[in-house]
């Protein structure tokens, strides 16, 4: 016993989850309010009306009394505080508590549906109810977020990863968001593979679906037309291919050459990621559609029939090698630069030649992050029902027949959710080759010696086409955009040519007035809730990405497959499918955020988080362990060794993440089309409502202004997170530039 007491017992972090418990409890409105970014219910009533008060308030006034058993849960806590981590006792309080806090809130949330309570028991307990319950809000929120991480410091307690409280609270934390988030709405909507007519459940409606002809047929053998699953497979594998292709040339370039003007062709490279996908396909058509530009051209010149040769395969591969080229590049150019230098110039002092040296050396230590843009490229063109829609003509994919299933006439959920399915295989599938391919090899380039030296230039060999392909693949893009900028500043696109800025004018007027600047245009509601969903997003996206990233390259758990195939699982469901699935999860108690602007921002966060994991995971693969090591055993814990030694090696990492997530937020179409409500409009529900009026002047120049928004805040993040320095010779390296 002398040892248990002699030991420390100070636990700030225990204090905190206490705390934070019971401001949950006690001071935060318990329930959902209509808007969770304003603070206005503090002067509406708070804290005794019932709409607004604390769970503490409420059970004070004899309302909820089936919250009371959480008090039981908040006190048990304040006996660990005075005992060891080494204790059992301690360990026992803080899982105890825990787990009952938290499994006493969803049992009461999901006990209490929208017509009362869903078991007879619970009726009997606490009699019928006056009113039904709400969603949670911030107290209901942060209360349980407490019970989560006061079971998670308990487990630690026990041994867990060393007792590591940092890694087990994040993977406590993930597992959690991700069941909550991911899961949960998704097992909603493929539920609806399975039910009846009569509302049973039957295998044979799923085998009905899954085998019909349409989607598995082989007509394209014989000069017929494929199935939508072969259709879907084929081009995301000549996508992922190329894109990852495409991504590696401009890293290389950008990185392994002395071409002057890196900067604009590397923004350039990201113009696609920031555009409305639509856009890009309406300019395509403008260039190379039966009347286009392009294609009269060579009509006049060669006398060649016009054709439509745009529509179907062609054009989708090419719009998507567009909108998806950045992806890879962004992956890539972070692991290109973190190769470490002094490997090939060990390679170069062993007399090998620069082909050698990249063939035999670079570019192997490049498959992470060609793995990883390749999967992406794969996932994004299953996922893609944009760019189909607009260019697919007969040339039918999942995404498309998942959209038309939902919101067509004849809106089959249970088609739906098969076609869902099949994705899912496709993109299972997709992920296990990569790791097959990736194998048990190590690559890591980056440890703790100093002096990392300066990366050599492309041999002449490779060098000149490598630069060539790029010169050609950002002309093409600077003609699209051109296109793009030209249709925004005239008065009918394609019709009536007259110069005009009357599109801007009505998006985005303005004047001055006594009582400040009035927005009068159009378009100024839909762009700031975007901007503030986006930026809300946006680095939530990227701290969810990264951690979940350093948990799988940094620390063995069991389940750590599953886990890390969870995280990718929102991203490889089509955008329409996650769009319905979020309505049928949150619609209702006890998580109701339908028609808030936190689903959009949750719908967001878990759509574009797997980018954040996929760069975290190429960048870390090549960082080497013993930099962990080496702060652990200077006495820092983890989450300062993940805090200052990881972070900052990982700002390509973090880049990638922030830029990615904030411009997809920007430029959503699929899901938000599902999710946005009256008072959050968002820029892309706006667009397309303009395209469907056929105001395409207004939709482009709505467009292009977020393109220079964005581009704009781009160039930012990339000056606030910098680049990784590793080499000894920046500066030599810069006048070789």
């Amino acid at each position: 016993m002398r040892a248990l007491t002699s030991e420390k017992t100070t636990h700030p972090v225990l204090v905190f989850w206490i705390i934070a418990g019971w401001v949950g409890f006690a001071l935060l409105p318990w329930f959902g309010i209509e808007d969770f970014f304003t603070f206005e219910w503090l002067v509406d009533g708070y804290p005794f009306d019932e709409d607004y008060a604390p769970a503490a308030f409420l059970i004070a006034q004899g309302e909820k009394r089936w919250l009371a058993p959480l008090i039981l849960a908040l006190l048990a806590p304040l006996v660990a505080l005075k005992r060891p981590k080494s204790d059992p006792i301690f360990a026992k309080i803080l899982i105890g508590a825990g787990a009952f806090g938290f499994g006493w809130l969803i049992l009461q949330g999901f006990a209490i549906g929208i017509r009362g309570w869903n078991f007879e028991w619970a009726a009997q307990l606490f009699g019928d109810l006056g009113d039904r319950q709400y969603g949670m809000g911030y107290g209901g929120l942060i209360c349980a977020s407490a019970f989560l991480f006061l079971f998670c410091q308990g487990i630690a307690a026990r041994g867990a990863i060393n007792g590591d409280v940092f890694v087990v609270s994040s993977i406590g934390g993930v597992i959690v968001i991700v069941t909550v988030f991911v899961f949960f709405p998704i097992a909603k909507m493929l539920t609806a593979a399975f039910i009846t007519d009569d509302g049973g459940y039957s295998a044979g409606v799923f085998a009905s679906k899954f085998f019909d002809d349409r989607l598995w047929g082989l007509g394209c053998l014989s000069g017929g037309r494929c199935g939508v699953a072969l259709n879907s497979l084929f081009l995301a594998i000549l996508v992922g291919f190329i894109t990852t292709a495409l991504g590696l040339v401009f890293a290389l370039v950008v990185t392994r050459s002395g071409f002057r003007y890196k900067r604009l062709l590397r923004a350039l490279t990201v113009l696609p990621i920031i555009t409305p996908p639509f856009v890009i396909g309406l300019a395509l058509i403008l260039l190379f559609g039966l009347s286009g530009s392009v294609t009269v051209f060579f009509a006049d010149v060669f006398g060649i029939q016009p054709t439509r040769w745009l529509y179907g395969l062609p054009g989708v591969l090419i719009a998507q090698t567009l909108a998806f080229t950045p992806i890879a590049f962004l992956v890539l150019i972070g692991v290109v630069e973190g190769v470490s230098p002094s490997m090939e110039e060990a390679a170069q002092t062993l007399r090998a030649s620069k082909w050698q040296v990249f063939k035999t050396v670079s570019l192997p230590l490049m498959r992470p992050g060609l793995a990883n843009a390749f999967l992406l490229g794969f996932i994004e063109s299953m996922a893609d029902f944009g760019n189909p829609l607009v260019l697919g003509g007969n040339f039918d994919v999942l995404s498309t027949e998942i959209f038309f299933a939902i919101v067509g006439a004849q809106y089959d959920q249970g088609k739906a959710a098969v076609l869902a399915m099949v994705l899912l295989c496709f993109t299972l599938a997709a992920f296990y080759a990569q790791r097959f391919w990736l194998g048990k090899k190590s690559y890591t380039t980056v440890s703790g010696k100093g002096d990392s030296g300066v990366h050599p230039h492309l041999p002449n060999a490779l060098s000149v086409p490598v630069l060539a392909l790029a010169l050609i693949w950002a002309a093409f893009t600077g003609l699209v955009y051109l296109m793009i900028l030209y249709g925004s500043v005239v008065e009918l696109w394609g019709v009536n040519n007259t110069l005009t800025f009357k599109h801007y004018v009505t998006a985005f007027s303005f004047r001055l007035e006594e009582g400040g600047i009035r927005w009068s245009g159009a378009a100024w509601d839909s762009f700031w809730t975007t901007l503030k969903i986006a930026g809300i997003a946006a680095p939530l996206t990227a701290i969810v990405g990264l951690i979940t990233a350093y948990l799988l390259t940094r620390q063995n758990f069991a389940g750590k497959n599953a886990f890390e195939f969870g995280t990718m699982l929102s991203f490889a469901i089509p955008g329409t499918v996650i769009g319905v699935s979020y309505i049928l999860a949150f619609n209702v108690p006890p998580i109701e955020i339908t028609g808030t602007g936190i689903i959009l921002v949750v719908s967001f966060i878990f759509r574009n988080m797997p980018v954040g994991v996929r760069a975290g995971i190429a960048s870390m693969s090549q960082l080497d362990k013993s930099l962990d090591e080496s702060s652990l055993t200077l006495g820092a814990n983890s989450w300062q060794t993940f805090r200052r030694i990881i972070l900052p090696l990982l700002r390509p990492a973090i880049l990638a993440a922030l830029v990615y997530s904030f411009v997809r937020a920007m430029t959503a179409i699929s899901a938000v089309i599902f999710l946005v409500s009256a008072e959050y409009d968002m820029a892309t529900s706006y667009i397309i409502g303009r395209v469907e009026n056929n105001d395409y002047g207004l939709a482009i120049a709505y467009s292009t202004t977020l393109i220079f928004v964005m581009l704009s805040v781009v160039l930012a993040m990339q000056l606030i997170v910098g680049r990784t320095k590793i080499g000894r010779r920046m500066s030599q390296s810069r006048t070789n530039v």
